[in-house]
């Protein structure tokens, strides 16, 4: 008869022998587990090494595409605005170093820089619209018949602009006097809209709009219509407009994205989203050239874009 002494010498010993199996068990597990984790971050950090050395070979090759770019850009834009004026306008998010390069290559194509103006926060944040409005309205020229149909700050901003810095396509003659230009910038520079120098603006035939990369970081959510109405109504009253920026400005509510999903805008406003680099910049100037034969295009690489550049086959 088994005593209750043999009977927890027995538990005991099959509870050690489970407990030295469970420990031998995990053991093996553990290191079949570690072994396998091993190989894993192994395979991945031989992926991660192949993809930065794919990148490395691409960003090479782009960057050698730009100094190719570089190098021709002068002969591939000249005489496309030869004895043509335009205005450069930039939005508070452009690229200094894209805004030199796009004026740098107007002056290479034969054109004529007739002044440069910087739209404010103030200008493209809808908090502003009310006192813009009213700025807009009290400056309007003799005579001048605004459109009914820009009541937003963004067209109606675009309209008054466009009498006083472009010239009349026609004619191409001013369509405003020097006071009367003089009084709409100096209203809006006073309202915190504008910023230029003095005495450093005329009106020009055709007008550029910069643009950065900014995804409407305001509370309003509105810049990327209202720089993209601007630029429309702008090219109603000229010989041309082209609305130039970064890839990011193509996507979401950017402004170019704006444009490019408004079959009117579109129509007549050309956009190029790709203005930091120099086959960005190239398209732009040929862009303008090409607005002075009264047609239009989507250019660069992002969404919606209907070509590389101008002359340039669709995808």
């Amino acid at each position: 008869m088994i005593s209750l002494r043999q009977h927890t010498v027995s538990l005991i010993a099959v509870f050690l022998a489970l407990a030295v199996g469970v420990v031998l068990g995990s053991g093996l597990l553990s290191g079949r587990v570690l072994s396998g984790l091993r190989d894993d971050r192994d395979d991945l950090q031989s992926q991660v090494d192949d993809l930065e050395s794919t990148n490395n070979a691409l960003g090479e090759r782009l960057n050698a595409a730009d100094g190719f770019d570089d190098a021709v850009a002068t002969r591939v834009v000249a005489g496309a605005l030869a004895d043509r004026s335009v205005v450069v306008i930039t939005t508070p998010d452009a690229d200094p170093a894209d805004v030199d390069g796009v004026s740098r290559l107007i002056g290479d194509a034969g054109g004529r820089i007739s002044g440069r103006i910087g739209l404010t926060e103030a200008f493209v944040s809808a908090a502003s619209g009310d006192d813009l409005r009213t700025r807009l309205t009290n400056v309007v020229p003799a005579g001048a018949q605004l459109r009914t149909g820009a009541v937003d700050q963004g067209s109606l901003a675009g309209d008054l602009l466009g009498t006083v810095l472009l010239l009349d396509p026609a004619s191409a003659q001013p369509q405003s006097t020097p006071d009367e230009l003089a009084l709409a910038l100096d209203t809006l520079r006073g309202g915190g809209f504008l910023t230029y120098d003095d005495g450093a603006v005329a009106p020009a035939q055709l007008a550029v709009i910069v643009t950065g990369a900014a995804q409407d970081p305001g509370a309003d959510g509105n810049r990327g219509a209202i720089v993209a109405r601007f630029a429309g109504s702008l090219d109603g009253r000229g010989a041309g407009v082209v609305l130039a920026g970064r890839p990011e400005s193509a996507t979401g509510s950017g402004p170019i994205a704006v444009v490019r999903s408004d079959s009117a805008l579109a129509a007549g406003t050309s956009t190029v989203d790709d203005v930091d680099r120099v086959s960005g910049r190239i398209t732009t100037v040929l862009a303008l050239q090409e607005q002075l034969g009264g047609a239009s295009g989507r250019y660069g690489t992002g969404p919606g874009a209907t070509a590389v550049t101008v002359g340039a086959s669709t995808p």
